[in-house]
Parts: C-alpha cells; sequence; structure tokens
C-alpha cells in the first residue's frame, strides 16, 4: 500500500512537471505578445485591427476629426518615472481639458474618436501615447495601474503649464482602469473633477480569462502563469492592484459606460464594479448594441449624451 502511494505520487509529480515544461513556454509567449513591447516597432501609431471594420471606421473618423481641428493641436510631451512620454493638445480654449486615456495596443490616434462630445462642450483635448505605446517610451503595460500614475502626472501638466483648472479622465478598458486608478490616487491634484470609463474591467485576470475562451485558448494554467510573469516583471498583482478594489476609495463623480453584449467586461462583472464604486455622485450608462471597445460607433447620439450631461452636471 505504501509503495502504491509512492508510485501515485511520483506520477502526479511527474504529471507536474511535464505540464509545466509545456505550459511556461506558452505563458511566456502570451504575456511577450499581449503585454510587452518587444521591439520599438510594436505598438506604433496605426490601426491596430484595420481588418475589423467597425475599428477602421473609428479610426478613420477620429482621424477626420483631428483633421478638422489641426489649428488647435499642439504636441505636448512630460517626463515621468523616468519614461519620456508623449500627446497632442487639442486646445480650444477655456480652462477645462479632459485626457483620453486609450486601452492597450492603441496609440493617441485611436483617441480622435472619442473626442468630438468634449469638444462640442468646448473642453479642450489631450490625447496621450500610453507607455510603451507610440511614440511614448516604455517597455512593459502594467494593465492600468502605472498608466494611473503617469495620467496623475499628465493632469499636473495641464495644472501647471497650460492653465488648466478643471481636468476630466475619459478611459476605454485598460484606460478606464488606468483613470480609476489616477482618480483615487491620493497624489490626484485637486483640479481633476470627474472621470469617464467604458468597458472598465473588475481585474484584468477576468477579462483577460474571457479573451482566452472566446479566442478557444487553453486557460488553465496558461492563465496565472502569464499573471505572474506581468507580477514578477512590473510589481503588479492584478488581484489586489485592480479597478474593484479602487473604486472602493473613488470619490469623483464618476461615469461608467457599459455595454450590454460585452463579452469580455460582463455585465455582471460591470454591476459589481458600479456598486463598489464609493462617489456619491455615480451614474451609469448601459448601452444596447456593441461589443467591448465598440460602444459609442453603435450608440453614437446616447453614448455623446451620456458624456455631454455628465460634463453638465459637474
Amino acid at each position: 500500500m505504501v509503495w502504491f502511494f509512492i508510485g501515485l505520487g511520483v506520477l502526479l509529480l511527474g504529471g507536474i512537471v511535464a505540464m509545466l515544461c509545456f505550459t511556461l513556454p506558452i505563458s511566456k509567449k502570451v504575456y511577450e505578445i499581449c503585454l510587452v513591447r518587444t521591439d520599438a516597432e510594436k505598438w506604433p501609431r496605426v490601426c491596430s485591427a484595420p481588418d475589423n471594420e467597425e475599428q477602421l471606421a473609428m479610426w478613420n473618423e477620429g482621424l477626420e476629426w483631428a483633421r478638422e481641428h489641426s489649428e488647435n493641436m499642439r504636441e505636448v510631451e512630460i517626463e515621468n518615472e523616468g519614461l519620456h512620454l508623449v500627446g497632442e493638445l487639442y486646445d480650444f480654449g477655456g480652462s477645462r481639458c479632459v485626457i483620453i486615456l486609450p486601452g492597450r495596443c492603441e496609440c493617441l490616434k485611436y483617441s480622435y474618436f472619442y473626442a468630438k462630445p468634449y469638444a462640442d462642450e468646448g473642453v479642450s483635448v489631450l490625447v496621450i501615447d500610453s507607455r510603451a505605446h507610440g511614440l511614448s517610451e516604455g517597455k512593459y503595460s502594467t494593465v492600468g495601474f502605472a498608466e494611473g500614475r503617469d495620467a496623475v502626472a499628465w493632469a499636473r501638466y495641464l495644472i501647471e503649464k497650460e492653465n488648466i483648472s478643471e481636468v476630466y479622465f475619459h478611459g476605454v478598458c485598460i484606460g478606464g482602469a488606468a483613470a480609476i486608478f489616477a482618480a483615487a490616487n491620493p497624489d490626484c491634484p485637486e483640479a481633476v473633477r470627474g472621470i469617464v470609463t467604458e468597458g472598465c474591467f473588475v481585474n484584468f485576470r477576468e477579462t483577460f480569462k474571457n479573451h482566452m475562451i472566446i479566442d478557444k485558448h487553453p486557460v488553465l494554467p496558461v492563465l496565472d502563469m502569464v499573471m505572474l510573469r506581468l507580477w514578477a516583471k512590473t510589481g503588479v498583482n492584478v488581484l489586489k492592484e485592480c479597478p474593484l478594489r479602487a473604486v472602493r476609495s473613488l470619490k469623483l463623480p464618476a461615469l461608467f459606460i457599459f455595454g450590454e453584449c460585452d463579452q469580455y467586461s460582463v455585465p455582471e462583472k460591470s454591476r459589481k464594479l458600479f456598486a463598489a464604486c464609493a462617489s456619491e455622485r455615480k451614474s451609469q450608462a448601459w448601452l444596447p448594441r456593441g461589443g467591448h471597445s465598440h460602444l459609442r460607433i453603435n450608440n453614437t447620439e446616447v453614448y455623446d449624451g451620456a458624456v455631454r450631461s455628465f460634463l453638465q452636471s459637474l
């Protein structure tokens, strides 16, 4: 009987070792593809999904908006945490400005698409290349956490250098997480008056798991190996540094835009995120059409109306 259990233990241990030998290289590849700028040409200022009809339409509409307002644009830059970060400021006068925070793989040109409802209200627009994207320096995506500290630095720049007295954050997916992290940061300037998030997740592990399931990739143990690699490389524990925890400290006015058909930031989890938010001035807009990060193009009037109403309420 003793030898039976010893043999069983050896078999189980051998199986675990074999599984790790097989899955460790997979997790390394997945992590580097999704969250590491492995060379200078990765995540450039191009459309991230030109084969996706809606994504390309969003990209082209955004470029057209930028062309129409090119005379208002100035290139801007800051240094934060040893990284050179760049952006474009569309200055429409006045003392208000929104910082648009894009998602993973997206450059500042992607953010043009979200600028119109703010510009229509006379709000200046700052679009940025997140760290490790576009022309900004950096190697690692931290799925919104360090990007949130960058957003705080950009807000300080607007206040100190551009005479802006009211700042808003508008973030999509990981950009939404960055907006929450920034607004909940004790160092966030008082001039930051509110945030808008679209399709934000409760934690990155949850949304990445949904990506893997939908794309028919093996989930376990690769998923958690990727999260561990992220932790080892950047110090970000996605179960601790997550929007669901950060919103419990969020006091600023916040508009959460959710999609009823979002397969990555699913409605059940989105409701938990909204419920956990500590702000006494929070609101939510549920949009019936469009997938993850494709809500405005499918519900433009309602989306822009929600943003304008939020601005007018501040």
